[in-house]
């Protein structure tokens, strides 16, 4: 039977992935490091005001701050409120402005997990005939993304962009212990890992189509992927809520595209409310 790591264990293990010496963060806490080492240790039980101020400092995701309250005996101290809860309504609302403002470009909401919360039509026009079981309610960006049934094939850059998703999530996984965000990992990477398409400068009817921005520097690493004969080029954000108190708001992610040509905004302008 496995036993439940001390909360001195877990602060260890945190301090350790976070590169900082014992000495760096009592300096950091207004501690002492003999502290810091009793604590780790299991000599000195931390008072939940010293757990939640080290968690701080060691930049401890909300819900294994809990964990750690959890392992030093105390209750946790933020709540997990399911997003249908009726307490939630005035964010539920100001998200769903948020995604309906940013229209016609696309732009969703996923959880820790990438499971979208909710998306608006720009992305509704992107999962224009993927296959059924892959739009089975959660839907996943990631596993939509990467499936080979999914978005995969339409992407022209897919190797850098598989690449890009991949290393974002490797970067989660090792900020957290999340065993369901590792599996999912284990699954997506193990998709397939091909070119995207090798046509790639055949637009609608096999007529030659310019490369979307031709011309311009990309700010960022681009996704290019076609729709409906046309070659899209987008540019990603990733917009978190600041020092949260809930876990489900900690753990949501706003994701824009935003149009990284001007070809790229007149089509999708054009396709109308």
């Amino acid at each position: 039977m496995t036993s439940t790591p001390s909360v001195g264990a877990l602060l260890r293990t945190w301090r350790e992935r976070r590169g900082i010496s014992q000495l760096e963060l009592a300096g950091r806490a207004d501690s002492s490091s003999r502290h810091i080492s009793f604590i780790e240790t299991g000599r000195s039980r931390p008072s939940k005001e010293m757990v939640l101020r080290l968690a701080d400092h060691l930049d401890v995701p909300v819900r294994e701050r809990n964990a750690l309250l959890l392992a030093a005996g105390y209750a946790p101290h933020y709540a997990q409120t399911p997003l249908d809860d009726p307490s939630m309504g005035t964010l539920r609302e100001g998200l769903e402005r948020l995604l309906t403002g940013y229209e016609p470009y696309p732009a969703l909401i996923v959880n820790a997990v990438y499971d979208v919360v909710a998306a608006n039509r720009g992305i509704a026009m992107l999962l224009d005939a993927l296959p059924e079981h892959l739009l089975v309610p959660p839907l996943n960006a990631m596993r939509i993304t990467l499936h080979p049934e999914g978005l995969a094939p339409r992407i022209r850059n897919l190797r850098e962009w598989r690449g890009h998703l991949l290393a974002q999530m490797e970067r989660q996984i090792a900020l957290s212990r999340s065993a369901p965000l590792r599996a999912l990992y284990e699954e997506v990477s193990g998709y397939p890992a091909g070119a995207g398409p090798q046509d790639a400068g055949a637009g609608a009817g096999g007529e030659p189509e310019p490369e979307p921005g031709e011309g311009a520097a990309y700010i960022a690493l681009p996704l290019l992927i076609e729709h409906d004969g046309h070659l899209l080029s987008f540019v990603s954000s990733i917009a978190t809520f600041n020092t949260p108190m809930d876990v489900t708001v900690a753990e949501l992610a706003i994701e824009t595209l935003l149009p990284a040509d001007a070809a790229t905004a007149k089509y999708l302008r054009s396709l109308g409310p």
